[in-house]
């Protein structure tokens, strides 16, 4: 059974068509992250599915029902936002209460489902403090909280951790992933940062300019992108790109001496392309002439800013230690057999 389907969803505000007839199937029990930069859609898509935002045209689907058309309160969802909306003057357990109280369930239900989501949060310690007393990752907890209490067919997450300082994020997003191992409900949820999909999605949807460019697990994504935006935005650091020519039956490119031999059909003579090399896939050597202008030294982990002969920018991720500062030059080495082909025009994958 199919837990969300979208079918050639469109929505237009005024003239301006925003979310272009998107197509998608999320599994029952699957998380599900939508991904992408700033506008691109990804909350706006999210709205519609919860009901927020009409849908123009489409479909859209819950657990097999038509919900196209449907109040947001009949489709059997809830949603966690990125401000936490919880009431100053309640407790946390009157919080994630409170939506059962107003729809009059009797209070032995409340009790024993807000008993149950504090169990799974870990939040029986704080149940009768009240927002002011929590830190923002137990306060976005307690949003999470009262959503598990109305046991909805789908959970919505709209940018939940972007408020929360770097090791808050790291430990809510271990949190939410150990919440849906637990109570294996679906769940979308939105964010602008690749690290979070990377790290917490069975299936990854990267939207641009109100389009799905590709749908797939993070590994899928990051050993097989379909083109250019995509290689570039799944993975940190981002893939490096340098231009390059087919000629000859290889592919060279003013960043490097040595050609790249690549047999493909796609990879006709005179054919301008762009090269992809992810950051650890590059080899320093101690004699070369790519300029170091940075060194983002981490302990076990550098990151080596660098200038090529050609004039492009490189990062290449090594484990030696270079002067933070920069100076001086370096070589690097690639294995061509590691190399990502894209035409120069299209941005497709070269495969």
């Amino acid at each position: 059974m199919s837990g969300v389907q979208l079918t050639r969803v469109t929505k237009d505000f005024g003239p301006v068509r925003v979310i272009h007839g998107v197509d998608l199937d999320i599994r029952q029990g699957e998380f599900c992250v939508f991904v992408g930069p700033s506008g691109c859609g990804k909350s706006t898509l999210l709205r519609m599915i919860a009901g927020l935002e009409e849908t123009t045209d489409g479909q859209i689907r819950i657990e097999d029902e038509d919900v196209t058309d449907a109040e947001p309160a009949d489709r059997g969802v809830a949603m966690v936002f990125q401000t936490y909306a919880l009431y100053p003057h309640m407790t946390v357990a009157q919080n994630m209460g409170f939506g059962l109280k107003m729809n009059r369930h009797p209070k032995a239900e409340i009790a024993a489902k807000v008993a149950e989501a504090s169990r799974i949060l870990k939040l029986d310690p704080l149940l009768e403090r009240k927002p002011a007393a929590l830190s923002g990752g137990q306060r976005q907890r307690v949003a999470i909280g009262r959503a598990i209490v109305r046991g909805p067919k789908v959970f919505l997450f709209d940018e939940p951790l972007s408020n929360l300082d770097a090791e808050l994020r790291v430990e809510m997003r271990a949190e939410i992933a150990r919440l849906h191992r637990e109570i294996k409900a679906t769940m979308i949820y939105v964010t602008h940062d690749q690290v979070e999909a990377m790290t917490m999605a069975d299936k990854i949807v990267v939207l641009r300019a109100g389009r799905i460019e590709q749908v797939g697990s993070p590994m899928e994504l990051y050993d097989d992108p379909d083109n250019r935006f995509v290689a570039g935005f799944i993975g940190s650091p981002a893939m490096n790109f340098v231009a390059g020519r087919v000629q000859g039956g290889q592919v060279v490119t003013p960043a490097f001496d040595t050609p790249l031999d690549r047999q493909s059909p796609n990879l006709m003579d005179g054919r301008k392309v762009e090269i992809g090399l992810r950051p650890d896939t590059l080899q320093l050597t101690d004699h070369g002439n790519f300029r170091v202008d940075l060194a983002e030294n981490l302990g076990g982990v550098t990151y080596a800013h660098l200038t090529a002969p050609s004039g492009e920018k490189l990062v290449v991720q090594t484990t030696r230690r270079l002067d933070p500062a920069g100076g001086g030059t370096v070589g690097v080495t690639m294995d061509p057999a590691q190399a990502y082909f894209f035409d120069a025009e299209s941005g497709m994958r070269l495969r």
